[in-house]
């Protein structure tokens, strides 16, 4: 589409929760919600539609093994694009993907730097790892060189133990945290079991990723303090599968994986009932593919969080919580449309029927 082309975008414009117009258009690349004077060459696009959609747990750049090659990036780029992804934050990766940035055709990316993490307890190749007394200086360094996030790995596998237990000491976790607000980042962490959260809580973590460890007791905590969790239900649908895989040399790990995959639903349910804030994400990258969004969208609605708050969850609620516009007036034309409403199904977020970007049609 050329820079004169007008598009006319009409049908029902979901530019919020409780905000529905009849049409938009877009000039130059932005949205308007007047009608350009003189317009000629003019393009229409008609259907329901959202903001691009968010993913706010994906890896752009990251492989089974670790870092990956640009042109593997690229594909993993635009098969989210494809899916209706148009913004990303990056919850970590060991490659540079600023390189992106260029590109007009591909999802904007919010990094939140690589991925740090305790000695030989994380996956091989993905995160740095090091020792409670570096930690404030690691998370100082990926402050500056994220968009205002850092990932932590907040728990994970201690051999020793044969399960999950907490990564960081709680005055390290605390000092480093309190470094990143300083930078202006803000700070996730993953965390798939208990004990690690009030700690992370306490230390004024903003994100915590999988919150599978979410308990009734600690849900209180999260919503007087206004953290967020990104549930990733499509990756713990791996869960069994892991714990089978893990059983005859962890016992106490596997059995511990599987109840958490057991309450995975009433775990995110409660926490959305309680008021703490729930974002999608699909951990796309790594071992997952990449794509997973309506799925991701799909799984909060069955764990009982309503079709509506499920979709504000990466549209308009999302882009909010990232700083970034939706289908405001006179922001980037990253849109994306569909056949029929998606608060009625959202299932139909599966399926685009056209994919805006940057004001191009894209697909």
């Amino acid at each position: 589409m050329s820079d004169q082309t007008v598009l006319h975008v009409k049908g029902r414009v979901l530019a919020g929760p409780d905000d529905v117009r009849d049409e938009l258009w877009v000039v130059g690349g932005r949205i308007s919600y007047d009608r350009p004077a003189g317009a000629r060459d003019v393009r229409t696009v008609e259907g329901w539609t959202l903001p691009g959609l968010v993913d706010a747990h994906c890896h752009v750049g990251l492989g089974a093994h670790g870092p990956v090659g640009d042109d593997v990036a690229e594909k993993q780029a635009l098969t989210d694009r494809e899916a209706g992804t148009l913004l990303i934050r990056d919850a970590g990766s060991p490659s540079d993907t600023r390189w992106t940035d260029a590109r007009e055709d591909l999802p904007k990316i919010i990094r939140a730097g690589r991925h740090i993490a305790r000695t030989r307890r994380y996956i091989r190749g993905y995160a740095h790892e090091i020792e409670p007394e570096d930690l404030v200086a690691y998370v100082a360094r990926e402050a500056r060189r994220g968009d205002g996030w850092v990932k932590l790995v907040g728990d994970w596998i201690d051999r020793d133990l044969g399960d999950l237990s907490a990564c960081w000491p709680a005055d390290a976790a605390r000092a480093a945290i309190t470094e990143a607000h300083r930078l202006g980042a803000r700070v996730t962490a993953h965390c798939f079991a208990e004990d690690s959260l009030r700690d992370l809580v306490e230390a004024g973590i903003d994100c915590v990723e999988h919150a599978t460890g979410l308990t009734q007791e600690l849900i209180p905590l999260f919503a007087e303090r206004g953290v967020a969790i990104v549930p990733t239900l499509v990756n713990i649908a791996t869960f069994p599968k892991l714990a089978e895989g893990g059983e005859a040399r962890y016992p106490r790990w596997s059995a511990h994986i599987r109840r958490l995959h057991e309450r995975r639903y009433d775990t995110v349910r409660a926490a959305h009932d309680a008021g703490i804030p729930v974002y999608v994400g699909t951990d796309a990258g790594g071992t997952l593919p990449h794509g997973l969004v309506a799925a991701e969208v799909a799984e909060l609605v069955t764990a009982g969080i309503p079709a509506a708050q499920a979709l504000s969850a990466t549209t308009w609620g999302a882009r909010a919580w990232l700083g970034r516009p939706g289908l405001d007036e006179g922001a980037p034309a990253d849109l994306v449309v569909y056949e029929s409403d998606p608060r009625a199904d959202v299932r139909v977020l599966a399926a685009p029927r056209r994919v805006v970007l940057a004001g191009n049609i894209v697909s």
